[in-house]
């Protein structure tokens, strides 16, 4: 399911028990757990919280290109990224 449609899906379902909302909710979790699951590959300390911060930056950027009608919020969006992921501290572990 894409990522609008995700977001559709929720909207139209607006009940977290709804079975359509449940499964956008699994979606948008479960894009987190990957993202976790490089972070951590990468090194990275509290993986989870960057991995929503990526997540959020993705998300971010797809609505406005979909509602403003301009791809160059991938762009903005990347630019954020390389610098939460620059300074992002390392696993001391």
């Amino acid at each position: 399911m894409s990522r609008r449609r995700r977001l559709d899906a929720a909207a139209e379902f607006p009940d977290p028990e709804s079975a359509v909302h449940s499964c956008a909710r699994e979606q948008k979790l479960r894009m987190v757990q990957l993202v976790a699951a490089l972070v951590t590959d990468m090194g990275c300390r509290q993986p989870v919280a960057l991995a929503e911060q990526l997540v959020t930056l993705a998300d971010g950027a797809a609505s406005r290109a979909m509602v403003l009608g301009d791809a160059d919020y991938g762009r903005h969006a990347r630019a954020a990224a390389e610098v939460l992921l620059k300074h992002a501290p390392p696993d001391s572990n």
